[in-house]
């Protein structure tokens, strides 16, 4: 599955092992996310953070597109 086909109300996991629920059905880079972590808070996640999307209670994992993959690299590079 890749991100575009996520949709909005669909649950996923982010990389760093917190839960999120879609709030939009943009195709973007960004997508607008309820992040259950610490807090709940809502914001926007990087599609190449969202590791799996959960389908009738089984977790899938996501296939990221050469230009997710990029964008990541770039920002560990920039973190690290």
């Amino acid at each position: 599955m890749k991100t575009a086909d996520i949709k909005k109300g669909m649950r996923v996991m982010l990389s760093n092992g917190w839960e999120a629920t879609i709030l939009d059905n943009s195709r973007s880079i960004t997508r607008l996310a309820e992040v259950y972590g610490y807090h709940t808070e809502m914001g926007s996640v990087y599609t190449h953070d969202i590791e799996m999307v959960n389908i009738d209670g089984i977790w899938h994992h996501i296939a990221l597109t050469d230009k997710q993959k990029q964008l990541k690299k770039q920002v560990e590079e920039t973190l690290f």
